[in-house]
């Protein structure tokens, strides 16, 4: 594991990286706005995934280098993940950019530009809670590569059954929240429903070539 600083408009990002030995792809997944890349699920993924021969960076935003406890604005997420690209492409390997939440979002609107092998949405934040009008679904849908979204079946933010049709995948992890915890009655403990999530981002990027 190695951690480098990176300059971008928006200020210092931050890049963990867990090497895989002989990877032969990047996938970069970045925190959402109200946590860093503690979260449960991206931690896993720093695990697992580069035993699969996938490199995984872990991206800091620069309001999160800063110390700062409100994300700004989306059109400023972008700037910084604009950024931060050019440090994750410089391997030579195909990436797939991805994020929980805010950072799901950010990958999915930036995704074409940036030419992303794919998008990885980790609790894609579908509507405000309680605010189903106020869908996102155009960010998601218009990703315009290969999107794998892995959603918990309690979440606030959009449930599964809640997501339009598309051509992206959908996996649920079954009562899990946005931050894919379970309720203690649940017919599945936090390491099962976290080793969902691994298991579906395993399987996919294998598919992706």
């Amino acid at each position: 594991m190695t951690t480098e600083i990176i300059a971008t408009e928006a200020g210092d990002a931050r890049i963990t990286w867990h090497p895989a030995q002989d990877a032969r792809l990047v996938l970069a997944v970045s925190h959402g706005a109200g946590g860093g890349i503690e979260a449960r699920d991206l931690q896993a993924l720093a695990h697992v995934l580069p035993r699969h021969d996938v490199t995984v960076a872990l991206v800091e935003q620069p309001w999160r280098v800063a110390g700062k406890k409100v994300a700004p604005a989306p059109r400023t997420l972008d700037v910084g993940w604009h950024g931060i690209w050019p440090a994750l492409t410089k391997l030579g390997l195909p990436v797939v950019s991805g994020g929980r939440s805010a950072g799901a979002r950010v990958a999915c609107r930036t995704a074409t530009e940036l030419g992303a092998h794919g998008v990885l949405a980790l609790s894609f934040p579908l509507h405000p809670p309680g605010r189903p009008e106020k869908s996102r679904a155009g960010e998601l849908l218009g990703s315009g590569v290969p999107t794998l979204v892995v959603q918990g079946g309690n979440d606030p933010f959009g449930r599964p059954e809640e997501f339009p049709d598309g051509t992206y995948e959908l996996v649920e992890v079954p009562f899990a929240d946005h931050g894919f915890a379970v309720p203690k009655r649940a017919e599945l403990g936090p390491e099962q429903a976290v080793a969902i999530v691994t298991d579906a981002v395993v399987k996919w990027v294998g598919s992706l070539g």
